[in-house]
């Protein structure tokens, strides 16, 4: 497998990417958007997730198109990060058209990063703003890491992070990932190992080779669940291709995703974790030939979706009133 020149899901075509984040608060936003409308569904394997306007992505539902994506901190607080962005959207007409007026669609997903170190007695909500700046710092580049939506990730007992990566695909098309990392689970072994090395690219996250020193049924133990009280967690992203795909395709690519989170993170999926993914289509390739290239499509989504994680962690940096160590701080050679 190849990466696209960024490894970054901006390698999709017609994608662009903005982030913001509060360092006083430890938390942050991230906004995926486009050009043009795309196509997008959704899949939730964790049993606590926090949404807004997900029920409208499921294959039978009416709205195909949606005008972003926004994947916030701050829990239920994070929501608002939405209307930030939907501002935005409807002053340049963009959205659902519905009689005289013009909705934008912005599906939104939240993690838990209420307990990290960060001042969270804000006198007013500042979602919304950071939703606005996110939207407006959109375009092809952006770091990894302590960054938008992982700006306060917490993973396992180490610090999460945003992560992205991409794969040039055999037709010519390309797939993406990012995803924010603040899971019950571990990303790591008890060496410092990524439980995603065995789908590493190059050198993206060390290059430290597969866990030798761990067994997965023992990772609970150093999990949050062994330290932490529950429901403060939840892994979020996005995958995204150019090959033009319908909703229930999407559903489907979102749904084989989900694997690369469960080779990243043991343990994943659990009642307390909100893990979901959205998939989107920007439509600017033809579709697959076959049911064998949309296979190809689905398997590579989900090594990205693995590598995107284990990058967030790879990239997160320190910072002042951290509860908890990145893993260069405890690993870096």
């Amino acid at each position: 497998m190849e990466t696209g020149p960024k490894n970054l899901i901006t390698d999709v075509d017609g994608i662009l990417v903005g982030h913001a984040q509060d360092d006083d608060i430890k938390s942050g936003v991230s906004v995926l958007t486009a050009n043009t409308p795309f196509n997008a569904s959704y899949m939730v394997m964790g049993g606590a997730p926090g949404t807004r306007d997900t029920d409208l992505l499921e294959p039978d539902k009416t709205v195909s198109e949606i005008d972003a994506i926004v994947l916030s901190g701050g829990s239920a607080f994070g929501l608002d990060a939405a209307t930030g962005v939907s501002e935005r959207l409807r002053n340049i007409g963009r959205g659902f058209r519905v009689g005289q007026m013009t909705v934008p669609i912005v599906p939104t997903a939240i993690l838990f990063d209420l307990s990290n170190g960060g001042n969270k007695d804000w006198a007013a909500n500042t979602y919304q703003t950071m939703g606005s700046a996110a939207y407006d710092a959109r375009g092809l580049d952006f770091d990894l890491g302590t960054i938008g939506a992982g700006a306060g990730a917490l993973s396992g007992q180490i610090k999460g992070g945003l992560g992205s990566a991409s794969i040039k695909l055999p037709s010519g098309g390309n797939v993406g990932a990012m995803m924010a990392a603040n899971p019950i689970g571990n990303v790591i072994d008890t060496s410092g190992k990524f439980w995603a090395a065995p789908f590493e690219i190059g050198t993206e996250f060390g290059r430290l080779g597969p866990v030798t020193s761990s067994h997965p049924i023992n990772e609970i133990s150093r999990s949050k669940l062994a330290h932490l009280a529950p429901l403060q967690n939840t892994t979020i992203g996005i995958v995204a291709t150019d090959l033009a795909l319908n909703k229930a395709q999407l559903k489907r690519l979102a749904t084989a995703a989900h694997d690369g989170i469960a080779r990243a993170i043991v343990p994943s999926h659990l009642p307390f974790d909100g893990d979901l993914i959205f998939a989107i289509s920007t439509r600017r390739r033809p579709e697959p030939a076959d049911n064998i290239e949309f296979a190809m499509l689905c398997h590579s989504a989900s090594v990205c979706v693995a590598r995107s994680i284990a990058r967030g962690v790879y990239h997160a940096k320190p910072a002042a009133k951290d509860v908890k160590p990145t893993w260069r701080e405890l690993y870096q050679r």
